[in-house]
């Protein structure tokens, strides 16, 4: 028998080495000139500072945002526990939520509605009924009590963390049934005997009345509230103990989310900031860019990012991430943007930690859902992505490269820190492409943990990176 020819299977195997070294090395430069031929694009050209809600808390002066500005918590779903408990339950996890990085909490309507210990707020009845007066069958609000609310906001400032207060003054509910000389019908306008005796109301301030007939739009049913009467006007913003001001200066709310803003004019909400101050929000329900901006600009007012929220379902529930280079309002103004991946209201997206890498990454100022962040989702990775968000996600904007299943950008980087590019992959498989970092010959690293790799960029700041299925991958200097 003749012995195996031991050169010829050396020379093949190394042979094969040889080809198989070859062929990955034209891989690489294959997914590079792919890559390359990518346009990028310039997002945002605003000279990199973060989203500000402000340097202070009202009450402590501690408060100072991180390099990628804050992250919000809502700090609420439909519908919580009844029994008075709510706001106990919040302020035992603030000190966890500041030790992750969340810097603000927006906490549901706080004064007495009308289906009193069932209401979750939204139907006003006496704005300075925080759960101390007897009213509508019950003392505490649905939350607890004027004391419990006292003591979850001074936790909250002691954590460095704002407390914002949901305002709804578009619509009124629970008064009592008047004859009502404008309509010539009785309507449940009689709001005269509210139990803490402020900011009474009856028909002549509810539309129609003298003022008109109706402004942009009532909801429910429920008497529309007319903001054209000085009256209103005088108690909601402008004297020094009004509903504004004495939720600013006495309750020490450091901001405001404006329900359904869609109701009044923006005149409204301009000049309630001009006039009590604070960081303010509207949930303007659309998802067009442009009536989000018009919107924002009129009002001197954050906005929700309607646009953002119903790309992010286009694209991650619908497998097409291309949808992510359309505009959103966080493109037009991030400094005017306040991003989410669901809240009390709408809960569409079933993609949702790729959409919180999307916000956690990006700019304007994103928003954590509660029952997302305590119940549904990973806790620590949300954590990651906050600590991610706050230490590395600095500058403007740039997106890299998109398809169906793969979307990169980068964030530039400001004022020394280095910013970050993030990978998102909605396909089933590892994905790996060449991009182009704005940092030469430097070890990256991916701060997700979700890729082992520590690749070294090339002296033309190129780099080859990679992304788990389903999944994403944030990368930056190692350091």
């Amino acid at each position: 028998m003749k012995k195996p020819n031991f050169r010829f299977f050396v020379f093949g195997a190394a042979l094969a080495f040889f080809y198989s070294c070859e062929t990955n090395e034209s891989t690489d430069i294959d997914t590079r000139a792919q890559s390359e031929q990518f346009e990028v694009i310039n997002v945002t050209t605003h000279d990199g500072q973060p989203f500000s809600t402000g340097t202070k808390s009202s009450s402590t002066g501690k408060y100072v945002a991180n390099p990628g500005g804050g992250v919000m918590m809502q700090a609420f779903y439909w519908d919580v526990p009844a029994g008075g408990n709510w706001w106990n339950t919040v302020n035992t996890k603030l000190t966890d939520w500041s030790n992750a990085g969340i810097g603000s909490v927006w906490l549901p309507p706080v004064s007495k509605a009308q289906n009193g210990p069932f209401s979750m707020g939204y139907d006003p009845t006496d704005y300075f009924d925080f759960g101390d007066y007897n009213q509508n069958g019950t003392t505490e609000t649905r939350f607890g009590s004027k004391t419990e609310l006292v003591s979850l906001i001074t936790k909250a400032h002691a954590e460095n963390m704002q407390v914002y207060a949901d305002i709804v003054i578009n619509h009124n509910s629970g008064g009592q049934s008047e004859a009502n000389p404008f309509t010539g019908t009785n309507t449940w306008t009689n709001f005269t005997g509210i139990s803490s005796g402020k900011f009474k109301r009856s028909a002549a301030n509810f539309y129609k009345n003298s003022f008109g007939n109706n402004d942009e739009g009532a909801f429910g049913g429920f008497p529309d509230l007319c903001h054209a009467d000085p009256y209103v006007k005088d108690w909601l913003w402008l004297r020094a103990d009004g509903v504004g001001k004495y939720y600013k200066n006495t309750m020490k709310f450091d901001g405001w989310r404006f329900d359904y803003v869609k109701g009044f004019g923006p005149w409204v909400v301009n000049a309630w900031n001009a006039n009590v101050g604070g960081f303010s929000v509207g949930e303007y329900w659309d998802a067009n860019v442009n009536t989000l901006e018009w919107w924002a600009n009129n009002a001197n007012s954050s906005v929700f990012d309607f646009a953002c929220y119903y790309k992010m379902n286009d694209a991650f529930d619908g497998n097409n991430l291309n949808v992510l280079n359309d505009d959103m309002m966080w493109k037009r103004n991030p400094y005017k943007a306040v991003t989410f991946v669901s809240n009390h209201d709408t809960d569409e997206i079933s993609g949702k930690m790729l959409a919180y890498a999307y916000i956690l990454t990006h700019e304007g100022y994103p928003t954590i859902f509660y029952r997302d962040y305590e119940e549904w989702l990973n806790k620590s990775k949300l954590n990651n992505l906050i600590w991610i968000h706050n230490n590395k996600a600095t500058g403007n904007t740039s997106i890299l490269y998109t398809d169906n299943d793969e979307y990169i950008a980068r964030r530039n980087g400001y004022n020394g820190n280095p910013g970050l590019v993030v990978y998102l992959n909605n396909s089933d498989t590892w994905q790996e492409r060449w991009i182009q970092t704005n940092w030469a010959n430097t070890q990256i690293k991916d701060f997700t943990g979700n890729s082992t790799w520590y690749p070294t960029t090339q002296g033309d700041k190129w780099v080859k990176i990679q992304c788990p299925p389903r999944g994403y991958s944030v990368w930056s200097i190692n350091q």
